[in-house]
């Protein structure tokens, strides 16, 4: 099943918006700080598939996977905090 321009920018949006809650969550931040302090350095993988299904009637929906697209600078923020990304999948 093809997404439609509506639902891929939409995914782009819920990306982008949990990246920016990774980013400024103080959880986040402190944990990672308290780690360092402890003498380690974090090494995080993070792989995000969002699932979409189609909501019409009793028609039986197809199930779409989309794959969140990184900017540059998605990526740049997420291994300044120390987060590394597996792009071979």
């Amino acid at each position: 099943m093809e997404i439609n321009d509506e639902a891929k920018e939409i995914v782009q949006e819920l990306g982008a918006a949990i990246n920016a809650a990774v980013e400024l969550s103080a959880e986040v931040s402190a944990a990672i700080e308290r780690l360092r302090a402890a003498g380690y350095e974090m090494e995080l993988t993070l792989r995000l598939e969002i699932g979409l299904r189609e909501r019409e009637g009793d028609r039986e929906a197809e199930d779409v996977s989309a794959r969140l697209e990184l900017t540059d600078e998605d990526r740049r923020t997420l291994r300044s905090m120390k987060i590394r990304l597996d792009d071979h999948e």
